[in-house]
């Protein structure tokens, strides 16, 4: 009987379900929306967010092939806003900014050393007018009309998810146009924003932008950094150089040069 009496505890324990494991801890990351437009809802509500932050934020713009620039833009709390870019004109010789007031949109001249000249700002039309190509760093849009084409429901894009940029904070998508179009809303690539709507990275086809520092507060409106002038803005291809020597002059039927 005493070994019946031992035998039974030790089957019923060899019986019994195996003891439960402990829980899985909690993901360190909220799982991303599922259905085909959920990445495309939860852009477009960080892209709304976005329109309504205002701030002072430096990014660096890398491009292949060329240093490293810093670039500030700057959402001031009554809607006007403002981007310099070190680089932005005359074939990256020439550090310019942009600035959207109630007076309209400004390309300003800043000094750099390759243009010693003094502070000096053109108009260049209406708050909301469209740059011409000639004249557009780009660098400005993923903050400022382009944030437009993200919240519209009936922009031609389609927006996935994607691995986070290098340096980049928050969530990061992928976005492709689905239109065939010569001049497309915004650049294909990746955009990244943090979930209070700030803008923490940009791939696109002008480069990449990467927030450098945390944002700081907005002031409550932009200021011109110089007096408007009357003159040409500066454009985006590099200058001519005078002294480059003049192509061959051309020649006749016969071989020799012709004749004026």
């Amino acid at each position: 009987m005493a070994a019946l009496a031992l035998a039974v505890p030790a089957l019923l324990a060899a019986c019994s379900p195996d003891p439960p494991t402990d829980p899985a801890p909690p993901p360190t990351v909220p799982p991303r929306p599922a259905g085909p437009d959920a990445a495309r809802d939860e852009l477009a509500a960080l892209a709304a967010a976005a329109q309504d932050r205002h701030l002072v934020a430096r990014y660096t713009w890398r491009v292949d092939g060329t240093a490293d620039r810093l670039i500030v833009f700057t959402s001031a709390n009554d809607g006007s806003w403002r981007m310099d870019v070190p680089g932005g004109a005359l074939g990256g010789t020439a550090d310019i900014a942009l600035a959207a007031i109630a007076d309209g949109l400004f390309q300003c001249g800043l000094p750099s050393a390759a243009r010693p000249e003094p502070v000096s700002c053109v108009r260049l039309g209406e708050p909301d007018d469209t740059l011409p190509r000639r004249l557009d760093p780009r660098v400005q849009h993923p903050f400022t009309d382009w944030l437009d084409v993200l919240t519209d429901r009936r922009a031609p894009l389609s927006v996935s998810p994607a691995m986070a940029l290098p340096e980049a904070t928050g969530s990061c998508y992928s976005v492709e146009t689905t239109a065939a179009s010569i001049n497309p809303p915004l650049d294909v690539g990746i955009y990244c924003f943090d979930a209070d709507g700030t803008p923490t990275a940009v791939r696109a086809a002008f480069g990449t932008l990467t927030l450098a520092a945390p944002p700081e507060p907005a002031p409550g409106t932009v200021q011109l950094p110089g007096p408007v002038v009357e003159g040409e803005p500066l454009g985006m291809a590099a200058p001519v150089d005078p002294t480059t020597p003049a192509g061959p002059e051309p020649t006749g039927t016969d071989g020799h040069a012709g004749t004026p």
